[in-house]
């Protein structure tokens, strides 16, 4: 790229100095010779009025009067009076020369002549100055080129070496600017990236923590299940306790089952185009019984035909983080709202309970922190879910209990006005 870059710089640098190098040698030669004409015949009627004021005041014209009046050594006068000789004044110059001739009032001509080859000096003078210009002009040129490589070649160097630390797996961000906007912007990308792989990282930690946690009990209760069928020979005991070890390991892949929906890995590429209202409706008829038994109701409103980018199950999962949060804290009916916000899809659950207190308000996403005697780790998860899935998850309102999951809004379908409420 360095190359590329001086060669191209330097091609155009050349291209300018050709075509303006070139007019302005063809404008200075014409202009030297027209200046060296111009001086001849200026020395021309020069001589002509010193020759007509002598002779107007009858003095001697000869050679030796009129070399003293030439102006300069190099050129070379004929004058020629009526009746006499012609008298030369300077060397005759050989070859091609520059000639003028102007004529007397007493009738005498004076005819002046230079040598073409001191015009040829000059322009060859002013040739080379033009050169040594365009010379520095070549070489400010490939400087500028070379520093200009290095400042674009760098940080493109630096930048896929920032996004090969990434794919090795090291997410730090480098946070390294360089003074050119779209370098700059692809360095925001890159750290926004590795920031984002670092969050996902640490949920799959936190996962493997809660799956180390939550298998621990039911791992132990199983061992000491087979234990006691190992040491007795008791065929009701056998029975009694195999009955146990066996509803001990559907508890066992029950949690399994659910640690293995939570566990997301960001390589699989599972973000899908998904409509929400399928989701949302299902998530209404898996918890209408228990809040039927409660005594209480769930509904949804709002946009309908929304299409989101995400993982169908991830959001699901969340949404039941959010409803059954509301059906153990909260009170009264639980609403489901979806709208639309820029160029996100917003799908809101509230309940008419007391809310969230004023000290957790700040701390319900927060690992263990609960308002009850709960583990405290559902909306924890479900912040990180939503957050691996490129959403968000945020309290809107404390007072009555507004959480908001945003998440990313394709344009497949366009959304309707909102409908009434759905039981």
């Amino acid at each position: 790229m360095r190359r590329r870059l001086i060669q191209s710089t330097l091609a155009v640098v050349l291209v300018v100095i050709a075509v303006f190098g070139v007019s302005l040698v063809i404008v200075e030669t014409r202009t030297i010779s027209n200046s060296a004409q111009e001086r001849v015949e200026s020395e021309a009627v020069r001589l002509a009025s010193i020759v007509d004021s002598r002779l107007f005041g009858a003095q001697q014209v000869d050679a030796e009067v009129l070399r003293e009046q030439v102006t300069q050594d190099h050129y070379y006068a004929v004058i020629r009076l009526p009746g006499e000789a012609p008298i030369e004044v300077g060397t005759k110059p050989a070859g091609d020369v520059i000639s003028a001739t102007a004529s007397g009032e007493e009738g005498e001509t004076v005819t002046v002549q230079e040598p073409r080859s001191s015009v040829t000096r000059e322009v060859g003078r002013t040739l080379l100055i033009i050169a040594l210009v365009a010379l520095l002009a070549v070489i400010a040129a490939v400087l500028l080129a070379v520093r200009q490589a290095n400042r674009l070649a760098s940080p493109l160097t630096d930048l896929a070496e920032t996004a090969e630390r990434l794919g090795s797996g090291d997410p730090r961000p480098r946070h390294r600017r360089y003074g050119v906007p779209e370098l700059d912007r692809v360095a925001d990308v890159l750290d926004g990236s590795a920031e984002r792989i670092a969050r996902m990282l640490t949920a799959e930690r936190r996962l493997a923590a809660d799956a180390s946690h939550q298998l621990r009990t039911p791992l132990t209760a199983l061992s000491m299940r087979l234990e006691e069928i190992t040491l007795t020979d008791d065929p009701d005991t056998v029975k009694e306790e195999a009955t146990i070890a066996l509803t001990q390991v559907e508890r066992l892949t029950d949690v399994v089952e659910r640690l293995l929906t939570n566990s997301r890995d960001p390589r699989t590429g599972s973000a899908v185009s998904f409509d929400l209202d399928e989701v949302i409706q299902q998530q209404l008829a898996e918890w209408r019984p228990a809040y039927r038994s409660a005594g209480r109701a769930i509904v949804s409103s709002g946009k309908r035909h929304l299409r989101a980018v995400g993982t169908p199950g991830a959001v699901a999962q969340v949404l039941a983080a959010l409803i059954e949060n509301s059906l153990m804290h909260g009170g009264g009916t639980v609403a489901l709202r979806t709208r639309v916000t820029g160029n996100q899809a917003v799908i809101e659950v509230t309940d008419e309970g007391p809310g969230v207190p004023a000290d957790l308000g700040a701390r319900i996403f927060e690992r263990a922190i609960s308002g009850r005697n709960s583990t405290g780790i559902g909306l924890a998860v479900a912040r990180d879910l939503a957050e691996a899935d490129g959403g968000r998850l945020e309290m809107l309102q404390t007072k009555p209990p507004v959480f908001g999951l945003f998440l990313s809004r394709t344009a497949l379908a366009k959304p309707q006005d909102d409908e009434p409420m759905v039981r």
